[in-house]
């Protein structure tokens, strides 16, 4: 075995086996790396040259689909990435190849970080009617996105059982399998509450699709009532529309309104590293430079 397609392989099942990721991340390794195994050619590791990554990466950087459509820097830097660990891999097997610690990612500008104030969050709430089940339900989703910072894949699995209303927490597994507790506002509480006494099923699904019935055994109709990540987006964007919000709001703008709003109100990164499900701090330190309290109060003192 020594062409670069059969360590591919077997370096995927190494990650879906020996690392246990998620489906979604070996099928982006896959996907990386078959693009850099159909530019290169099936050759073997030890001729990979440092070259080869620069001549790779101007490819990346030049590329453009049929529909003219090009690979942002933070899609490049995904392949990069994917190659690194591929890399990586093959190093800690003993197989002679580049070294990794050669590859460089493309720098970055630093984010953007787009959130809600108060009075806009207020807003959206309030233009969501509550006078039907679709209605309660949407504004349990709404007020679930900002009450506890989850992603929105996170909030399409979550099932019934899972959530303690008496308590106000419940655990969930995000990015990498991790399991982090997760906390409710008692506001929050009430409207996932009022939810769910209206519903007349016992599907798992805490947020289900509710058009007309299929037919089917109850465990395939369960899932298929499933709301999708897709409807959830409709459901905020269309919210944000109506309450004449301008702001491109998505379910991740919740999120990043769940944290700033944290780090504004005097909580300590770390903490909101935690909540958040942040396996870096670095990740969580993208809210600081629109929270920086110091810094205003430096200003607010010295600025005249």
């Amino acid at each position: 075995m020594d062409k670069l397609s059969q360590h591919i392989r077997k370096f995927l099942e190494h990650v879906e086996v020996g690392k246990n990721q998620s489906l979604k991340t070996i099928e982006n390794y896959q996907h990386y790396l078959g693009r850099f195994l159909a530019w290169y050619g099936d050759k073997k590791p030890h001729q990979i040259t440092l070259d080869d990554i620069h001549k790779y990466r101007l490819y990346l950087n030049r590329y453009s689909d049929d529909r003219g459509r090009t690979l942002g820097t933070k899609t490049q830097n995904y392949h990069v990435i994917a190659l690194r660990a591929f890399l990586k891999y093959l190093i800690k097997n003993d197989i002679q190849t580049l070294s990794p610690e050669k590859i460089d990612l493309q720098k970055i500008p630093e984010r953007i970080v787009e959130y809600l104030d108060r009075d806009e969050l207020e807003r959206l709430f309030a233009v969501i009617p509550r006078d039907n089940i679709k209605g309660l339900r949407n504004r349990a989703i709404v007020e679930t996105l900002y009450s506890t910072g989850l992603r929105v894949s996170e909030l399409v699995s979550l099932n019934r059982k899972q959530i303690d209303l008496k308590r106000k927490e419940f655990m969930i597994r995000g990015k990498g399998k991790k399991p982090r507790i997760v906390f409710l506002s008692e506001r929050c509480c009430k409207f996932i509450e009022d939810y769910l006494d209206e519903r007349q099923d016992n599907f798992d699904p805490l947020f289900i699709n509710h058009g007309r019935t299929r037919k089917g055994d109850d465990i395939t109709l369960s899932e298929k009532r499933r709301l999708t990540t897709v409807t959830i987006q409709n459901i905020v964007r269309g919210a944000a529309l109506k309450a004449g919000i301008i702001k491109k709001v998505t379910p991740h703008v919740l999120r990043h309104s769940f944290a700033t709003e944290l780090l504004i109100n005097g909580a300590d990164i770390r903490s909101v590293q935690e909540m958040l499900g942040h396996s870096s701090i670095t990740t969580t330190q993208i809210y600081t430079h629109v929270t920086n309290k110091r810094l205003r109060e430096i200003h607010e003192k010295f600025h005249r």
